[in-house]
C-alpha cells in the first residue's frame, strides 16, 4: 500500500527494508502509513501538494528541537523526502495506551518543564507551519510584538482577504491589539509545542506522554495551556500537575480567549467560517 517509489526511498535513504504497509489514521491533512519493517515499525506520512516537502522538514525540526529539551518525549525521526509525486515523513511508530492518571501527572510536568527553556526573544530561527498553513517566527523583543506581527495579523488579514470575517472585524483587531501587552503577563519567552490539542500526543506505554505535530516557537508558555482547554480540555490532573510545577501568574481563565484567538482564527482559514463566530465574539470582549 505505498506507492513504488515511496517505497523504494525509504530503502535507499533510511536503509528500511520494507516488508508491507497499511492504512492508518493521519488526520485532516496527511496521507499515513503503518510500515513494517524488519528493522521495526515505523509510522509514514505523506502528501502530495506541491510543498508539502517543507511542511514536513520544519515538522521533524520542531519535533528535534522537542527532543533537545530533554523536558517530554518525541518520536525518533528518520527523515523527510519526496519520491513519485509524494512529499513524506518517516519516523518511529508508537503503540498508544489508555491514558491512566499518573500518565496525566507525567504530562503536565513534562509540559511544565519544556516551558522553562527559554531564548532571549519571541521567536525561532526559522519559520514552520501551523496545519498546513505558514506559520512565521521573525524574533522580537516583546509577547505583544510577537503575538501581533507574526501569530494575529497574519491569520486576521488572510481570514479578512476571504470573506471569512464579518464587516469591520480588520478595525476591530486594531483596537484589540492595543490590549495585548495590558491582558497578558509579562514573561518570558518559552519553548511551546504551539498546537496542543488532544490529537497531537500519544499516551504511549509505562505512562509516557509523546508530543507529535509541532508548531514550536518561543512563545508565550499560556498559549499551549489555551489552546489544550480550545476542545474539551485535558484531565484535571495534567493542569494540577503543570501548576504544582510551574505556577500561572493570577487570572489566566480570564485571558485564555485572548490566546485561543490565534488557533480559532487558524482554524476560520482552513476549514470555512464556523468558527468566525467565536473569534468575533473575541475580539469584540477584548475591543
Amino acid at each position: 500500500m505505498l506507492p513504488q517509489g515511496v517505497r523504494a526511498e525509504c530503502e535507499k535513504k533510511f536503509g528500511l527494508s520494507v516488508i508491507r504497509a497499511s492504512f492508518i489514521g493521519g488526520g485532516d491533512i496527511n496521507e499515513a502509513r503503518l510500515v513494517e519493517a524488519r528493522q521495526g515499525l515505523f509510522f509514514l506520512k505523506m502528501n502530495s501538494k506541491p510543498g508539502a516537502i517543507y511542511m514536513f522538514e520544519k515538522e521533524a525540526a520542531g519535533l528535534q528541537l522537542l527532543n533537545d529539551s530533554k523536558a517530554i518525549s518525541v518520536p525518533r525521526v528518520l527523515g523527510a523526502a519526496q519520491a513519485e509525486g509524494y512529499a513524506f515523513l518517516v519516523m518511529e511508530y508508537i503503540e498508544e495506551v489508555e491514558r491512566t492518571q499518573q500518565f496525566w501527572e507525567r504530562f503536565g510536568r513534562g509540559l511544565a518543564q519544556l516551558h522553562r527553556h527559554t531564548a532571549n526573544q519571541f521567536g525561532l530561527n526559522h519559520h514552520n507551519f501551523i496545519g498546513s498553513l505558514p506559520q512565521t517566527n521573525h524574533q522580537h523583543d516583546t509577547w505583544s510584538e510577537f503575538y501581533i506581527l507574526e501569530r494575529l495579523e497574519p491569520q486576521a488579514s488572510m481570514a479578512v482577504s476571504e470573506g471569512g470575517l464579518w464587516p469591520g472585524a480588520a478595525a476591530g483587531f486594531d483596537k484589540l491589539y492595543k490590549r495585548i501587552a495590558d491582558v497578558c503577563p509579562r514573561e518570558p519567552p518559552a519553548l511551546i509545542h504551539g498546537d496542543l490539542w488532544s490529537g497531537n500526543f500519544i499516551s504511549a506505554p509505562k505512562d509516557t506522554p509523546v508530543l507529535i505535530d509541532p508548531a514550536v516557537s518561543y512563545s508565550h508558555r499560556e498559549m499551549d495551556l489555551a489552546m489544550s482547554q480550545l476542545f474539551g480540555g485535558f484531565s484535571t490532573s495534567f493542569y494540577h500537575a503543570y501548576e504544582e510545577d510551574y505556577p500561572c501568574q493570577p487570572g489566566l481563565e480570564e485571558r485564555i480567549d485572548m490566546y485561543q484567538l490565534y488557533y480559532l482564527l487558524v482554524h476560520v482559514n482552513l476549514f470555512g467560517g464556523g468558527y468566525a463566530k467565536s473569534v468575533q465574539r473575541i475580539v469584540e470582549r477584548y475591543a
